[in-house]
């Protein structure tokens, strides 16, 4: 049990030790069980979380703002269309001065190239903790969650677990590579043999996949990349299949779609499905695009645990917010 996370940022996936995730998941476990028996848990009464959103969602905001209540406190929500953003307030005006209005700052900001850095930029004038709610490069509350769904399923020894972290096709927008990226970084960590499956132009950063590669090396865990979704299924036990952007290859989005539109074939279906384990698991972080990137069949049937995936998200934000914000 880590006790040092009071005022702590949470950005990237590698800002908190693996001990430090697990002091996490601990109390992530043991705050789902008080929500299911009723049990008050208002450990940040009267506190107060900014939400900041660059990027409209629906399990992030309704998670956070509900943890928030639970937790005793509350969350502003705050679209940044209505705020002077777009006027000339900059990060560090952010940073400095909703820090001094909230215990707590959460930022959604996905745009390639700047909501990372965008984050991190806030965080280095707040005087309060700032949590990232997905950027450009990670989300470390969805892997966070999944990391939980994994051990309820699984158990909590992992070792020799083949995961499947595979692009799939899509149709509606060029979605962020932020959950490949974080999957590949934290889940070697606790001792998952990790098999990422992408066309070539859906490759992922080089300096992140280098630092998968050493997380995987100093876990002693395995860590292959294939080009094939078949190949990629046979004998998984975890099948989290999803898509992302050719935003390496290229940011221009209709050249990314004529991309993406060659491989209408990467979809999860009842096929590929039946290459895995028998008692593999398909997971998703939503929305999905149904029937284009995972069949009904798949979505909604024995394997998936989706929807218990995202409870978790309400679950390990209250966790980390109690842990850092108090």
């Amino acid at each position: 049990m880590q006790t040092n996370l009071r005022g702590r940022d949470i950005i990237s996936d590698l800002d908190l030790s693996k001990e430090e995730v697990e002091t996490v998941l601990d109390l992530a476990f043991e705050l789902k069980r008080k929500r299911a028996l009723g049990e008050p848990h208002p450990y940040l009464r009267d506190k107060v979380l900014a939400m900041l959103f660059f990027f409209s969602s629906t399990r992030t905001r309704s998670s956070f703002e509900a943890g928030m209540a639970q937790l005793g406190g509350h969350a502003a929500f705050i679209d940044s269309r209505t705020t002077q953003i777009s006027h000339g307030d900059t990060a560090k005006e952010i940073g400095e001065i909703l820090g001094r209005y909230y215990d707590g700052i959460a930022i959604r900001q996905v745009d390639w190239g700047i909501g990372n850095k965008y984050i991190n930029d806030v965080a280095e004038y707040s005087r309060v903790p700032v949590l990232s709610m997905q950027c450009d490069l990670f989300h470390p509350f969805q892997i966070l969650a999944d990391l939980m769904t994994i051990i309820e399923k699984k158990g909590r020894d992992l070792r020799r677990k083949k995961m499947v972290v595979s692009w799939a096709y899509a149709s509606s927008y060029l979605k962020p590579i932020s959950v490949p990226q974080s999957l590949i970084l934290q889940m070697p960590r606790f001792g998952l043999d990790i098999t990422l499956a992408h066309p070539p132009e859906f490759k992922l950063r080089g300096d992140i996949m280098e630092e998968a590669r050493a997380q995987a090396r100093k876990f002693g865990v395995g860590f292959e990349v294939v080009d094939d979704m078949k190949e990629a299924f046979e004998g998984a036990d975890i099948v989290y299949a999803k898509s992302w952007g050719p935003l390496v290859t290229t940011a221009d989005p209709d050249e990314g779609k004529k991309i993406q539109d060659r491989y209408k074939d990467w979809i999860t279906d009842e096929r590929k499905m039946a290459l895995a384990k028998p008692d593999a698991i398909y997971m998703h972080p939503l929305p999905a695009d149904r029937n284009i990137e995972v069949t009904d069949g798949i979505i909604d049937g024995p394997h998936s645990v989706v929807y218990d995936e995202a409870e978790n998200r309400l679950h390990v934000q209250k966790a980390a917010m109690a842990l850092t914000m108090w």
